[in-house]
């Protein structure tokens, strides 16, 4: 391994790509070396069945650059390339596909425009090879990804993504919420920056997107956007159901008492059974479940406050420097 830290850790999960692996640690090599980027690539192999696993151990074996990481089984993509950043030593994370859709020469631009202040840095395939089928949910994809958490971006969905260590640390992904990086990252005050990318055809292997990938990634759409908006809080949300419905069942038996009170009390109009009425059987149901809603919402409240650590509150971007021995000085 290399006595200094790199300066850029790329981390690439592989799933049957024993094809392209030999040319992508090429393409990464030249696109470096050209720009004077100290790199370490990290190739975690997520349960192939093919040789991606001997190639990435030819690899490594001849440069120290490269590292594999095998997994027992297919884990998923989010699972591998936890794995990875694990496993980095640079500043920067760099995260890429094995499948050489994604140019190793845009690696240079990436960088430079972190340079310029950001955390991090997201891909977008402009002008993206790929069938109907696969751009046109995308792009309703993206469309709700915006809507839901306020981060619009052209292209969550593209797997080149450029972010620090410190992003990385504090950001966990689960399921397929790796596509959610940037919207994590902007939820805690990163700032998020998206760039043009040179998308190229698939030419070895297949690919692993499919309607089941798209509607998983809807489902963590939904979890995303409930962690950013309500994660501290969930009261706010539960409380907010359950009163909705707490108030319509009321509602609907204060209607019903006051209908019985005027018939059987003061006798206004003929008085007619309750009991058999639709509406008392919904405004009964209504209210259970409101009751059932502020229930959850309070056993939530009461998951965040025990188990929650402080620092998953907020985000620290820097503090004053002050001498320790300062009698003076403010601890933080």
């Amino acid at each position: 391994m290399q006595d200094e830290c790199p300066k850029l850790s790329i981390i690439v999960p592989v799933l049957n790509e024993a094809d392209s692996l030999g040319e992508l640690f090429t393409q990464v090599k030249s696109s470096c070396e050209s720009a004077q980027i100290t790199f370490e690539l990290i190739l975690i192999d997520d349960g192939s069945t093919d040789r991606s696993w001997a190639i990435i151990d030819e690899l490594a074996g001849a440069d120290d650059r490269v590292s594999g990481i095998r997994l027992r089984r297919n884990f998923g993509k989010a699972a591998a390339l936890t794995a990875g950043m694990r496993a980095t030593r640079g500043e920067r994370i760099l995260m890429m596909d094995a499948d050489l859709q994604d140019d190793p020469a845009e690696i240079p631009k990436f960088m430079q425009k972190m340079d310029e202040g950001f955390d991090v840095v997201n891909g977008w395939k402009e002008r993206r090879l790929d069938p109907w089928h696969k751009t046109y949910p995308s792009k309703v994809f993206n469309w709700l990804v915006g809507a839901m958490t306020g981060l619009k971006l052209h292209d969550h969905n593209c797997g080149l993504k450029l972010f620090t260590s410190e992003v990385a640390s504090e950001i966990r992904i689960y399921g397929e919420l790796h596509r959610f990086i940037a919207v994590l990252a902007h939820s805690r005050g990163f700032r998020v920056a998206e760039l043009p990318v040179h998308h190229r055809p698939r030419v070895h292997g297949y690919s692993k997107y499919g309607v089941v990938r798209f509607l998983r990634g809807l489902l963590d759409l939904i979890t995303v956007a409930f962690l950013i908006s309500f994660r501290q809080r969930p009261q706010h949300l539960m409380g907010a159901i359950g009163l909705g419905f707490f108030g319509i069942g009321s509602a609907g038996l204060t209607y019903l008492a006051v209908e019985w009170v005027f018939m059987n009390v003061f006798g206004v109009w003929e008085p007619t059974p309750i009991g058999n009425r639709p509406l008392l059987m919904y405004s009964i149901v209504a209210v259970i479940l409101g009751a059932q809603a502020l229930s959850l919402g309070l056993l939530a409240e009461l998951l965040v406050a025990y188990t929650t650590r402080d620092r998953d509150a907020y985000s620290v971007a820097t503090t004053t420097e002050r001498d320790d021995e300062d009698p003076h000085a403010i601890a933080i």
